[in-house]
């Protein structure tokens, strides 16, 4: 990994000043859209209305809908980009992303297995961070000698992997199982949770505290992170515990991934495509990739899911797609770019 852009303070505060407006902008095109649509001067005339706590009006109502729906995809998004970022300072491979090691399958277990039996809503979510918890312990537990960091960092890399791809395929195999026993009233629901769907999605503190409390706190461990990434195999004599550092980036990723999935299943992409976009961007330091890539995520996820409100409407397409659609050809021109702008 080659630093090729010098760290400014000032120049990371102006992105991230410039992406957080970006964001705003997302947000507010996202409570426009929709079925049916509002004007610049309902969006003003509801957001009044809100303000003063008298959403009396129509526009006033589908505001309070949309920007709910609007800022949990946000978190999802920038969460799902924050658990890619650490996943690939982990696995020191910037095409990981946050669903490689299973922990998204475990989570997708729980989830089916509550929709099966109960279909409660807070209980889907709380199966779904459940079962994703559980894989990441077994994940720990399997390859607890490798985050000692005795070993060679290219070896740990890879018995890890392996370890959550072993993992990740026994999900894949209940979760054949779920599907093939499910009432056919039932499938459609699982599918589009599998997919990723914002429409059941509702706006929760605990994303927010789970994202914001790891954002700030991966913030702080950026500078140890970017020698970890240049001097992988040495960098204990450079006074970092590397295994310490494994398991932070590991149990932080695991964390986001679980919040992520269990309020929103498993949207593709985000968390492979805009720490990619990001790094390839403004180069691959910490300390602007990872809020960096955080609010990009979050941003592409609105806008995603306001497409997937309006492309059919008024049927609405799981944002799952649409995050795969655009996610697949930008991911392919990002990397023919890279082939010709950095080194191998």
């Amino acid at each position: 990994m080659i630093f090729t852009h010098q760290y400014s303070a000032r120049r990371t505060y102006a992105i991230l000043a410039i992406l957080g407006l970006l964001a705003l902008l997302c947000i507010a095109l996202a409570c426009c859209l929709g079925s049916v649509s509002l004007s610049l001067a309902e969006l003003l005339t509801a957001s009044a209305e809100l303000i003063r706590g008298e959403p009396s009006s129509m526009s006033a109502t589908l505001l309070e809908l949309r920007l709910h729906r609007a800022l949990a995809g946000f978190v999802t998004g920038g969460t799902l980009a924050l658990a890619g970022v650490l996943m690939q300072a982990l696995l020191r491979n910037p095409l990981a992303e946050p669903y490689v090691l299973g922990v998204s399958g475990g989570a997708a277990v729980g989830a089916l297995l509550a929709m099966l039996l109960c279909s409660v809503a807070w209980i889907i979510d709380v199966a779904a961070f459940a079962g994703a918890a559980l894989v990441a312990s077994l994940l720990f537990m399997l390859a607890y000698n490798d985050f000692k960091g005795s070993g060679s960092s290219q070896g740990t890399v890879t018995t890890l992997l392996l370890t959550g791809v072993i993992v990740g395929s026994g999900c894949m195999a209940i979760i054949s199982l779920i599907l093939s026993i499910s009432p056919d009233g039932q499938l459609r629901s699982m599918v589009f949770w599998l997919i990723g769907d914002l429409s059941g999605a509702e706006l929760r503190y605990v994303p927010w505290v789970i994202m914001l409390a790891v954002l700030a706190y991966c913030i702080k461990l950026a500078r140890v992170i970017n020698v970890a990434a240049l001097y992988s195999d040495g960098a204990s004599t450079l006074g970092i515990s590397v295994g310490r550092l494994r398991k932070i980036l590991f149990f932080c990723a695991a964390l986001l991934t679980a919040s992520a999935v269990s309020n929103a299943g498993s949207i593709g992409f985000v968390g492979l495509v805009m720490p990619h976009a990001c790094r390839f961007a403004w180069g691959p330091d910490h300390r602007l990739l990872i809020p960096a890539s955080c609010i990009a995520g979050g941003s592409f996820v609105v806008l995603a899911d306001a497409l997937a409100r309006t492309i059919a409407a008024p049927q609405q397409l799981p944002v799952g797609v649409i995050t795969a659609l655009i996610g697949v050809p930008l991911f392919l021109v990002q990397l023919h770019q890279q082939r010709r702008h950095y080194l191998p």
